[in-house]
């Protein structure tokens, strides 16, 4: 994991303060994965992204995932449809597909270029969990990452405690948003993740 950095980038009004903008993390980590996370609901944040995104090489794109609204995915997905996208209505259509015909091996166009959130506790229903599964969807530039909790897409796995419950065998991305707490188990050398 030392090469990897996964974390979100919120683009609100003008990126005064704080909050960097957008052009100087992209910048400061250039060689890293990113999630970027469109919060409101109109379709200019995905116009402004887009400028952005379309500056990218083909190498580059492919390690972003952009998640948010449905209309400035598609918008996104327009643009270049082999960009990785994540969002609930997105997810529950691809699963409906999967859950269906998942069996045979068959992965829907749905699932293609996405991100997958899945509440650990519900996985163990997906055919094919856990390396099948992973296999077909990295297969179709698909990234799986497991959460905790009752199946909302963000609760993660925010403890120590909570990081035994992460199967030793797992090798896809595990959802955090206390890093601070979850860094010190790494630099202990006791992390499984």
């Amino acid at each position: 994991m030392d090469n990897l950095l996964y974390f979100t980038i919120t683009i609100r009004g003008q990126g005064i303060g704080m909050m960097p903008e957008l052009k100087e993390v992209l910048e400061r980590f250039s060689d890293k994965e990113l999630l970027i996370h469109i919060k409101d609901e109109g379709l200019e944040t995905a116009k402004i992204l887009w400028t952005y995104l379309a500056r990218m090489t083909p190498e580059r794109l492919a390690q972003i995932t952009v998640y948010g609204d449905e209309q400035g995915l598609a918008y996104l997905r327009e643009k270049d449809n082999s960009l990785r996208v994540f969002s609930i209505k997105l997810l529950k259509n691809a699963f409906i597909k999967y859950e269906l015909f998942g069996w045979t091996g068959y992965v829907p166009e749905e699932m293609y270029n996405m991100e997958i959130h899945i509440p650990l506790r519900w996985a163990k229903y997906i055919w094919g969990w856990p390396h099948k599964f992973i296999e077909r969807m990295e297969s179709v530039n698909t990234r799986v990452v497991i959460v905790e909790g009752n199946g909302k897409w963000s609760e993660g796995f925010d403890t120590i405690e909570s990081l035994e419950k992460i199967p030793k065998c797992f090798r896809g991305y595990v959802w955090t948003n206390r890093i601070d707490i979850i860094s010190r188990k790494e630099e202990k050398g006791n992390s499984q993740i």
